[in-house]
């Protein structure tokens, strides 16, 4: 196997996978990125405006909500583009990204799919909404295909022109209940938010936990409290030994909701999270290793943020000159970054090709079967032979997840190597 610069923890998440997929080369992040030149934020069709030699990319995101916000993917997504513009273009070609705030609404996300139609954009990275229903038949009408969406709704692992690079909420949920199981957990109860994406959450859990003989407790909570005492109260019940709690909320809304667990005193509750509900910053904010994340196990879709294979982020995030901050260890963030690196993939093949980069080849060489490895991930594949068995999720291609843990006060590797939950995702059994 080709060696890949990384840290000793991102090598063992890389050697985890070998069993089930082939892996290419592939090297730093930082040097292969390729260079991109960024546009200013949420404007009409005439801001969008581009010139013949010019492609044009979106992200969007929520900001400003107070629930679900993600400003810093769209905050990303420019500071890719300023960060390496001067480095000549993608293959001579000037790449605009705009961004839009989708408001964590309907109609908001609507209006930046609709920009991005406008704009004539070639394709759609990163990005984050619960309202798949909405934003995706405009992408579809207008053929832009969505690389990397965040994974909160169903039309996301559905549509023909969505391109997951990970396996969204239904694989971190699913890992979530497996790693509680695997942890001896006895009783297992889920706050989650009171939405449709949150739904979605529950038959991912029922079947990782089916196994063990748990039926998880459903505890449905606004997006939004400065009080879930009444919700945390439900879920721990009389805090027998082998309770274990896990949540699928927003950073901020899940700080909350660590304030009311900390005030019940439990003592014999097990924490446990997914990642964007659970990262660095919430476990630095809520005290580190004497707060109530001590010990606490998290899933998530990537090597912990510590990685050095995540150096090319954090390189551009240091050149950012807006001087906004961009959390490295947002999984939002992150999404976007291997989004990015995706279309970067694509656009070198295409150059290599002789081909022009626009929606139709670049749906065309995705669904063309050949893996895409960006070092972050398994490699990548949205052939038909590759999808997921499931008439709901057929494009949740990315069924690995990892497994962390809060130890010292840092979200580390609880155990080395990527996790399949295909089969949870599936509804089969485990693998023997």
């Amino acid at each position: 196997m080709t060696s890949r610069t990384g840290s000793s923890q991102a090598m063992h998440l890389i050697a985890g996978r070998r069993r089930r997929r082939p892996l290419a080369a592939a090297a730093t992040a930082a040097a292969l990125l390729p260079t991109l030149f960024s546009a200013s934020a949420c404007g009409g069709p005439a801001d969008a405006a581009t010139g013949s030699g010019d492609l044009t990319v979106m992200t969007w995101a929520p900001s400003d909500t107070g629930a679900a916000d993600r400003p810093g993917m769209t905050a990303l997504a420019e500071a890719i583009g300023r960060d390496i513009n001067v480095k000549g273009g993608l293959h001579g070609r000037r790449l605009r990204v705009i961004t839009c705030n989708e408001h964590n609404s309907s109609d908001g996300v609507k209006a930046c799919a609709q920009q991005a139609v406008d704009a004539k954009a070639v394709a759609v990275l990163g990005s984050y909404s619960q309202y798949g229903d909405d934003f995706m038949p405009v992408l579809e009408r207008a053929g832009i295909p969505l690389i990397g969406g965040y994974g909160l709704s169903q039309p996301e692992f559905s549509s023909p022109l969505s391109y997951p690079v990970g396996g969204g909420l239904p694989a971190l949920i699913a890992g979530s209940g497996r790693q509680l199981v695997e942890a001896g957990c006895k009783s297992v109860a889920v706050i989650r938010p009171d939405t449709p994406a949150g739904d979605n959450l529950l038959g991912s859990l029922v079947n990782a936990l089916k196994t063990a003989g748990i039926k998880p407790l459903d505890v449905k909570a606004p997006e939004k409290s400065n009080d879930y005492s009444p919700e945390v109260r439900k879920a721990i019940g009389g805090d027998q030994p082998g309770t274990c709690v896990t949540s699928a909320l927003g950073a901020e809304p899940t700080g909350n909701l660590l304030d009311a667990f900390r005030r019940t005193g439990a003592k014999n509750t097990r924490i446990a999270s997914v990642i964007g509900s659970v990262q660095q910053s919430v476990v630095d904010s809520t005290g580190g290793d004497s707060g109530p994340l001590a010990g606490a196990f998290v899933t998530g879709w990537y090597p912990p943020e510590s990685a050095k294979i995540w150096d090319g982020l954090r390189a551009v995030i240091r050149a950012d000159t807006a001087g906004r901050h961009i959390d490295a260890a947002d999984p939002g963030v992150q999404t976007t970054w291997v989004a990015f690196e995706v279309f970067r993939q694509v656009s070198d093949r295409l150059d290599a090709a002789g081909r022009q980069v626009t929606s139709k080849t670049i749906t065309a060489l995705l669904d063309g079967g050949e893996p895409i490895d960006v070092g972050l991930t398994p490699p990548l594949n949205w052939a038909t032979t590759n999808m997921l068995p499931s008439t709901e999720s057929p494009r949740l291609v990315n069924t690995w997840v990892t497994y962390q843990v809060v130890k010292g006060g840092q979200l580390t590797l609880q155990r080395p190597g990527f996790v399949d939950v295909r089969w949870v995702l599936t509804g089969g059994k485990p693998p023997a």
